[in-house]
């Protein structure tokens, strides 16, 4: 097992990882140039030479919960192998999201005025994950969607104010 000491000189031979002194003595090292939210690639190492390797995104690599590799027995190589291949892991983009195929909803607003025959108001209003039609304090309706919404209002021959 390599102590703290050596552990330490390795984990520093990698100008890329940003070293942060935590609590009880122990050092986390983060790579500040990662495509990912996650930073932490060496998470605290201890003085009695224990400490964790992030390998979430390392494939073939076995992690715990939350993607890390305890690190207590690694000899010089093995602990080098893993840093470089975690540091690759961070600096590689995730992939996009692909954009649903629905046709995107533009975002309504949360309340709207509507004029209608005789210059009746109605007021549109979404809460709650619906949209209410109010004429003043009375409720009229409610829709599922502003569409629906907004199709009705159309078609009972009202316009936006």
């Amino acid at each position: 097992m390599l102590s703290f000491e050596q552990k330490l000189a390795i984990i520093e031979g990698f100008p890329e990882l940003e070293r942060k002194d935590v609590s009880l003595g122990r050092t986390n090292f983060h790579y500040e140039e990662s495509a990912h939210e996650k930073k932490s690639v060496v998470h605290h190492l201890h003085p009695n030479g224990n400490g964790y390797v992030f390998a979430g995104l390392v494939k073939g690599v076995a992690t715990d919960d939350k993607g890390l590799v305890n690190i207590r027995d690694f000899n010089e190589e093995e602990l080098r192998s893993l840093i470089e291949k975690s540091i690759r892991s961070l600096s590689i983009a995730p992939p996009e999201k692909p954009e649903s195929k629905k046709k995107k909803k533009q975002k309504a607003p949360q309340e709207e005025r509507w004029i209608g025959p005789d210059n009746a108001v109605l007021t549109l209003l979404f809460e709650e994950d619906l949209w209410y039609l109010y004429a003043d304090l009375n409720l009229e309706s409610a829709f599922e969607t502003y569409e629906e919404a907004e199709q009705y209002l159309e078609e009972e021959q009202f316009s936006r104010a």
